[in-house]
């Protein structure tokens, strides 16, 4: 399942809040304005009764009613009764059928069939001995439906609310984040192609976003800086070390060789010497090695590009890696399969430096009487190669290191002059042509390095 993202989640959490609070100021809202429209009715109501007082008079014994007594105002009608409940003027709305006794001075809510009404009823004396009584009727059901039709006009209006609170949130929430994204995205950069003088460069001078994502993206970029330089004092060490060791361990292998040629050693000092002289070498090769890899490092390493037949140099170095394999006795078979004429501008050097140490590595930790297979074809204007041995394979948990410097699977195999730096190399020397190299391994029957960079037409 996909997970959600933050921007996501936090405009899904605003929505909801926001949809929550809008929903309980509007269930509030419409409770407090029911009994304000019923009261606001009722005061509409027991007003216009008392101003049906104005429009009657009576002239000579004989009751006037003026036309005003006949007008509905806010759906309230008017009429008269005498003191007998007998209807002498006015209008009763459409639907009132019941005809309650008066109740003087009192608000009353008659149910008639589907419909409420609002009654109230008022005496006025005319005169001394002649009473009258005024009836306001209105429709409560109507008063009611009035405002139903504000609370669906209101209900129409939330989803587009909550779509607009949404969209609003989301837009606010991304623009937040956008830092985030972008100190995310630089680490990747960082991560894919080691590139420590990369700078998110959000807390720069002129900016003057001050929060705390900000402040967070310029510590980012000062630790990146401290990084930056630890590293380059460290390449610095290590190329002035190895430059420093060559010369000593340069005057080690030159006593070593003259001592050998003295005829007066007896064999135990000889066996002594050549083993200082092993060693002495594996030191050499890994100094060079170290050389090597500090210059690529500082950008210094150059590539002397030239178009060369792959297949052709590929088949030289398979026999010099036989004739190593041959004299380490264990009867390791090199074997090649590579299509004729396959042309590519390369480092002639760096390529045999490549293809030697995959071969190397793959005689190495193959079973006697091994084979290692090598092929080099084009597809397309790619070049692919591969070298596969068949010996023990290497741990599931090791694959992602073993481009480390220094780093073994088996750390308990010390011998030879295996220094942990020969895949460190490798990489490098790929990437620098363009290309990548991959491995795949199980344990117990094998491993393959696939390497692939741009052809080039003959």
């Amino acid at each position: 399942m996909r997970k959600i993202s933050l921007k996501l989640k936090l405009t899904l959490l605003y929505t909801f809040f926001m949809l929550l609070l809008t929903c309980a100021a509007l269930a509030i809202l419409f409770s407090l304005s029911t009994r304000e429209v019923l009261s606001s009715t009722q005061s509409r109501l027991e007003k216009r009764v008392q101003e049906g007082v104005e429009n009657i008079e009576l002239r000579s014994g004989e009751i006037r009613i003026d036309t005003d007594f006949y007008s509905v105002d806010h759906g309230i009608y008017l009429s008269l009764y005498d003191s007998d409940m007998y209807f002498m003027y006015g209008r009763v709305p459409h639907g009132f059928g019941s005809q309650p006794e008066i109740s003087d001075g009192e608000m009353r809510t008659i149910r008639d069939g589907s419909m409420e009404w609002y009654v109230y009823d008022m005496s006025y004396r005319l005169a001394d001995d002649r009473t009258v009584y005024i009836r306001g009727v209105t429709s409560v059901t109507d008063a009611e439906e009035s405002f139903t039709v504000t609370i669906r006009f209101a209900l129409i209006l939330l989803p587009l609310m909550v779509l607009a609170t949404a969209v609003t949130g989301y837009r606010f929430t991304r623009r937040t984040l956008t830092p985030v994204r972008k100190i995310t995205d630089t680490v990747r950069e960082i991560r894919s192609d080691a590139d420590l003088s990369r700078r998110i460069g959000l807390a720069e001078p002129g900016n003057k976003q001050r929060d705390e994502i900000y402040t967070l993206a310029g510590t980012f970029d000062e630790m990146l800086a401290e990084l930056e330089e630890v590293l380059k004092r460290e390449q610095q060490f290590t190329s002035d070390a190895s430059h420093e060791l060559r010369t000593p361990v340069s005057v080690i292998l030159a006593q070593c060789d003259a001592m050998l040629t003295d005829g007066t050693l007896t064999e135990e000092q000889r066996d002594q010497i050549a083993l200082i002289r092993r060693k002495a070498k594996s030191m050499s090769d890994m100094i060079s090695q170290l050389l090597f890899l500090s210059r690529a490092d500082q950008g210094r390493q150059p590539l002397h590009r030239e178009q060369i037949d792959l297949s052709e140099l590929t088949e030289m170095v398979l026999e010099d890696q036989q004739m190593l394999a041959d004299a380490d006795g264990r009867g390791i078979r090199i074997e090649g399969r590579m299509s004729p004429e396959i042309f590519a501008d390369v480092d002639e050097t760096l390529y045999i430096r490549l293809l030697a140490n995959l071969i190397s590595n793959a005689v190495r930790y193959s079973s006697e009487n091994g084979t290692v297979e090598v092929s080099l074809e084009k597809n397309g204007g790619e070049i692919i190669g591969s070298v596969r041995d068949f010996g023990e394979g290497i741990p599931a948990e090791a694959l992602p290191h073993i481009w480390e410097r220094f780093y073994r699977a088996d750390s308990s195999r010390t011998e030879g002059s295996y220094s942990g730096l020969g895949l460190s190399m490798v990489k490098w020397i790929v990437q620098a042509h363009g290309g990548d190299i991959s491995v795949e391994s199980t344990e117990g029957e094998g491993s393959v390095f696939t390497f692939h960079f741009p052809a080039q037409e003959k």
